[in-house]
């Protein structure tokens, strides 16, 4: 056979892509139109998107058991695995009445050799009317001799099929597919979902799936091939060729995910040619000699990474991220002084009119004596006031401008716009934060957030940018002092509240709904206002601040807050993002335990911004509501009590936003961390952005050393890759009005 050109082998691995693209599963054997409807539902409408359709799981059936050996063994000093799987038959099922409302589930189980029996204290009336006696089961767990019988107490269980010999005690580890109710009315069970894959593999052959990376990637990442990963995946030959196939579907999504940041990166590096700043500045010098203080280790190295990137001829696009607290202002101001002596304009972006007006009294402040000129441009200013201030902007007196989204308004002009600040940039929105760097020549961008984020989503959230952190507090602040509380301590902590305010200092109470609700068990602002306004707090001045407020209503609460008319606070999360205030020293959370820690941490920052010792109090339920709330017995609400208490101690452990928000990943995972839709993290297939730091920085990696070395993939090197990207792009453009 003749061999195949690098070209020719390139368009035939081009044109089998295409192929596969465009495949209709409803005429592939086993599927029909009503089961290419359902798996149209999950995404799956090729035979590409078929065979990388991921199992949800797997069910290990080489280690099945009979009842009678498992029983044998219990007894024996050879002992039993810790989770031990056993086939078995529902031979009856018997409802058993506990005491106080409470019932027992016994489900009567058998296999050829033996019975025994299955034991649920927690959701009998589901049980019965999932399963009934006939149906097959494999169960998992740890079984034990209870009364003279072999017993399982809530096992793992999973519904199979009257499934060939073969496919049950094969020795294989049998893959489990998720199943949406379309799929289950179409039929299309993890049996046969099975059957179809093997159908598929015996049609097609490894040769539907071209391979999307290099020989070379491959070799040097020690990656399974992608159709032997495919297959292993689906039906692995043993555990270890099960981890290495799934380290290759983690590292072929990850790769190309991340190249896709690395190449729109380096375009806007290469096409879009910004400025090259001089970066001694004499105006950085005289500020840094006003200060009075050093800065840290952590903003030093942020200021020199923020400073070699404006020296260089294109444009920065840096993301600063700190903890609350840390001094991101101040670097933000040393390069904004660097841009002025440049002869260029600084546009500085908050969220919030009150914010912005918090930034420019700190800015003025700072650079009293300077010949910096700084404004500040929001929607309520006065016609007069604001035709100057544009005026200044257009005319370059204006040097550095602070504001909101007022900032980009059509009729907006800088006359030399060099660096956009942008704080807290997830409060705006993509088109909001392009639309002011479209006002000058491709200035330098740098996003700020005091929100912590671990380093595996820094790489996916933000891939496209530089990032400097600043993981180091000040030497003169003080850290919090966190304590936990529970509801029938209130009147203790009312009373340590009203002893600070007697001292002088202020207070925030926060509460995690507007107003009460009938589904959720959970306290509200506006009642609780008018009960600690009349009942707690009656010789104080108390002020409300919620989201459903209107913005200048919420703006005139902070001002009021600040200007100390105002001695407790009672507001929402609406405060996670808000002004300094350096008089409030306590902050109150209620129903602390509905929370997660990295926004328990963020409401924390509110406190501790000045020289007095603050703390946070942090109220979770008492272990009889929870036995209210939910039917538990006294036990099982003990229980619940103890797990938060066990989750909010990180708070009281630790003042470091970093290490807290490590935890809150590990426990909730990144799409209740960060909101999947909002932030626009990825649903990835295979990855998980918890546990897979080692191969996400190891794609990462790779994929910016092909970017940056073949921004283009002309490279024959990357053919492969370059195809494979081609075909995302068309089955993505194919079906983007479905999306």
């Amino acid at each position: 056979m003749a061999k195949k050109t690098p070209a020719k082998d390139t368009e035939q691995r081009t044109e089998r892509h295409e192929n596969e693209s465009v495949s209709p599963l409803q005429y592939i054997k086993g599927i029909g139109p009503a089961r290419a409807a359902a798996l149209a539902e999950l995404g799956v409408r090729t035979i590409h998107d078929l065979l990388l359709f991921t199992p949800r799981s797997y069910l290990d059936r080489r280690t099945v058991l009979p009842l009678r050996q498992i029983r044998i063994q219990l007894g024996g000093e050879e002992g039993l695995p810790d989770q031990v799987t056993a086939i078995v038959e529902v031979k009856r099922m018997q409802l058993f009445e506990t005491g106080k409302g409470r019932k027992r589930l016994s489900m009567r189980v058998a296999d050829a050799t033996g019975e025994a029996n299955l034991v649920f204290f927690q959701g009998a009336q589901w049980f019965i009317k999932a399963f009934q006696p006939g149906d097959l089961l494999a169960i998992s767990g740890a079984p034990e001799i209870f009364g003279g019988s072999l017993q399982w107490t809530h096992p793992e269980m999973e519904r199979l099929e009257q499934e060939e010999e073969r496919m049950i005690h094969g020795g294989r580890i049998i893959p489990q597919y998720r199943e949406g109710a379309k799929m289950k009315s179409a039929g299309l069970t993890s049996r046969t979902m099975r059957t179809l894959m093997e159908n598929l593999f015996e049609q097609f052959g490894p040769e539907e799936l071209a391979e999307s990376l290099s020989d070379k990637m491959i070799a040097a990442h020690n990656l399974m091939p992608l159709a032997a990963a495919v297959r292993q995946m689906h039906f692995p030959d043993s555990e270890e060729s099960l981890a290495r196939a799934l380290h290759r579907m983690k590292f072929e999504e990850l790769f190309f995910f991340e190249l896709g940041l690395a190449l729109r990166k380096e375009i806007v590096r290469t096409n879009e040619p910004g400025i090259s700043f001089d970066t001694k500045s004499d105006l950085s010098r005289q500020l840094l000699e006003k200060l009075g203080f050093t800065l840290t280790g952590a903003q030093k190295r942020a200021l020199r990474e923020i400073l070699a990137d404006m020296a260089l001829p294109n444009a920065m696009n840096r993301l600063l991220q700190g903890d609350v607290g840390s001094g991101k202002t101040i670097v933000a101001l040393l390069v904004m002084l660097v841009a002025v002596e440049n002869g260029y304009q600084c546009a500085f972006m908050a969220p919030t009119e009150i914010l912005a007006e918090q930034h420019l009294q700190t800015l003025r402040r700072l650079l009293e004596g300077l010949p910096v000129k700084v404004v500040q441009l929001v929607g309520g200013l006065k016609k007069k006031m604001r035709e100057e201030i544009l005026y200044d902007m257009r005319n370059g007196i204006a040097n550095i401008v602070i504001g909101t989204h007022a900032l980009f308004q059509d009729d907006v002009e800088y006359q030399n716009l060099g660096l956009v600040v942008i704080d807290e940039q997830h409060r705006f929105g993509v088109d909001q934060r392009a639309s002011l760097r479209n006002k000058g020549r491709r200035p330098d961008a740098l996003i700020m957030t005091a929100t912590p984020i671990p380093r595996t989503l820094t790489m996916t959230l933000y891939g496209d940018l530089d990032v400097s952190i600043i993981d180091e507090l000040p030497a003169n602040r003080k850290p919090i002092r966190t304590a936990i509380r529970f509801e029938n301590q209130m009147e203790t902590v009312w009373e340590f509240v009203r002893s600070e305010v007697r001292g002088g200092r202020q207070a925030y109470v926060v509460y995690p709904l507007v107003e009460k609700s009938e589904k959720l068990e959970l306290k509200s602002a506006v009642e609780h206002y008018e009960f600690l306004a009349e009942a707690v707090f009656s010789d104080m001045k108390l002020g409300l601040l919620h989201g459903q407020m209107l913005w200048y209503e919420k703006d005139d609460a902070m001002r009021d807050f600040l200007e100390r008319k105002i001695d407790v606070m009672i507001a929402t999360t609406v405060i996670e993002v808000g002004i300094d205030v350096p008089n409030a020293s306590v902050m109150v959370i209620e129903n602390s335990e509905r929370f997660g820690l990295s926004q328990l941490h963020q409401l924390r920052g509110r406190v501790g911004r000045g020289a007095d010792q603050s703390y946070c109090i942090l109220i979770a339920k008492d272990h009889f509501r929870y036995q209210l709330r939910a039917g538990m017995s006294q036990n099982e609400a003990r229980q619940e009590r103890k797990a938060v208490i066990r989750r909010l101690q990180a708070m009281v452990d630790t003042n470091d936003g970093f290490k807290i928000s490590e935890i809150d990943l590990e426990l909730r995972g990144p799409g209740d961390m960060v909101g999947t839709r909002q932030s626009g993290l990825p649903e990835f297939k295979h990855a998980n952005l918890v546990t897979d730091g080692p191969i996400i920085a190891e794609a990462r990696e790779a994929a910016f050393a092909v970017a940056e070395s073949d921004p283009d993939l002309a490279n024959p090197e990357h053919e492969t890759i370059k195809a494979a990207v081609a075909s995302a792009l068309r089955r993505s453009m194919q079906y983007a009005d479905v999306g």
